[in-house]
């Protein structure tokens, strides 16, 4: 498959190339928009990793790997932590889609299901190993979670970028 060429502008990455509809419609990556292909920032830095995708100023000058990772923390705080967390569920197969409209970070699928034909089964907040949550935030993530109808998965990420999940699920007694 040849590269994908997107642009960045501003804080928008998106392609019109038809590799990048055909990426789109075999492994879910990106998001359409008209006739756009729109990439959030994990999955855009995700796929310069794996050699899917360049990216590209509007200047048309290409952005190297080091260089979208120092702009993207630059936009994002914690662009790190949710970064290698996407990746980590990449790899295992999964999907991985944003839940800003659900009050969370990502929304996952499990593997072999369809976006559109089947609902996602975790609603993800990523953290670092160094953040504390309080209890009161740790209560709106669970209401969040259960006022969707899925389930709760925090993904802590430790000083070496290792992840580890934890799902939280109600039990009534």
């Amino acid at each position: 498959m040849e590269k994908i060429k997107a642009t960045l502008l501003s804080e928008k990455i998106f392609s019109n190339s038809k590799e990048a509809f055909g990426l789109f419609e075999s492994q879910r990556f990106g998001e359409k928009i008209g006739e756009k292909i729109y990439y959030t920032l994990p999955e855009t830095l995700f796929l310069v990793e794996t050699r899917k995708l360049e990216v590209f100023d509007s200047k048309d000058k290409k952005i190297t790997e080091k260089d979208l990772f120092k702009k993207f923390e630059k936009i994002d705080k914690k662009f790190k932590v949710k970064y290698f967390v996407f990746k980590d569920l990449r790899e295992r197969g999964l999907i991985v889609k944003t839940a800003l409209k659900f009050g969370a970070e990502f929304r996952v699928y499990e593997k072999g299901k369809s976006i559109g034909e089947s609902h996602s089964r975790w609603i993800l907040f990523p953290v670092s190993e160094t953040e504390q949550l309080t209890w009161q935030d740790f209560s709106a993530k669970n209401r969040i979670a259960h006022s969707t109808n899925k389930k709760l998965l925090i993904a802590i990420v430790d000083e070496e970028n290792a992840v580890s999940y934890y799902e939280v699920n109600w039990l009534k007694i």
